[in-house]
């Protein structure tokens, strides 16, 4: 369970390294684990775009058994559909094998197509990172709600309450500037699909830890204890197997 002063567990999620350098990014955390006993799980990165030939480095990762997920960022790709190229779906449908999940981090402009991956690979469950980073600065809401709602139709995909502060005003945001796209997210997710993450340290560009997990705890504070406790917890307990 999160509290305002620390974190039960924590997964940390690869931070962008030059390709080549993944499998030495996973042995690093490892090390950074013996020290820190909350730290359960790394989602690391694969180069999924290689298709069957992602499959030595997925075996190479499976020996690290802090590895439970893999996440090839796609929000800087061009090409609105390139999760969609044959050998990247290729890729992501190895995921199954070693039962990893797939971080999914986009733009607001790639949902329809993180949509159709993840028909066509349902055995693969996606988290989807900063809720798709709709346009809060903008205060835009269309399309993002429409792609956001289909998305959440699919079984296999749940969201991370993560990332929004970012995508705001860094300086001037408010909670209220956050709360429609939140909303949608419970509505939408309902509280078996949703799981709390921070987006550290990238987060201290526009909010600290204690701000963004207060402002989330105060949108859910109306929820049951229990069902808190399975967006603060027992969702990524479940999703990322810790």
């Amino acid at each position: 369970m999160q509290t305002a002063g620390n974190a039960g567990k924590i997964i940390v999620v690869e931070s962008g390294c030059e390709p080549g350098q993944s499998l030495a990014e996973v042995d690093w955390i490892t090390s950074l684990a013996k020290g820190e006993p909350r730290l359960k799980g790394i989602v690391a990165h694969a180069t999924l775009e290689d298709g069957a030939r992602v499959l030595a480095d997925l075996e190479k990762l499976s020996s690290r058994p802090l590895v439970k997920g893999i996440r090839r960022n796609l929000q800087g790709e061009q090409d609105e559909n390139f999760c969609l190229r044959a050998e990247f779906v290729a890729g992501v449908n190895l995921l199954a094998n070693f039962g990893y999940t797939f971080d999914v981090c986009v733009r607001h402009e790639q949902l329809k197509s993180v949509s159709e991956l993840a028909r066509r690979v349902p055995q693969v469950t996606f988290v989807l990172d900063h809720l798709g980073k709709p346009d809060v600065r903008g205060k835009k809401f269309e399309p993002w709600t429409a792609d956001f709602r289909a998305l959440a139709t699919l079984p296999n995909v749940v969201c991370k309450l993560s990332g929004l502060t970012t995508e705001a005003d860094w300086e001037t945001w408010q909670a209220s500037d956050l709360q429609f796209y939140l909303k949608q997210a419970l509505d939408n997710f309902g509280w078996d699909r949703l799981l709390f993450g921070s987006d550290w340290p990238v987060m201290t560009l526009a909010t600290t830890w204690k701000r963004w997990l207060t402002t989330v705890e105060e949108l859910v504070s109306f929820a049951s204890c229990a069902d808190r406790i399975k967006v603060f917890q027992t969702n990524a307990e479940r999703v990322y197997r810790v």
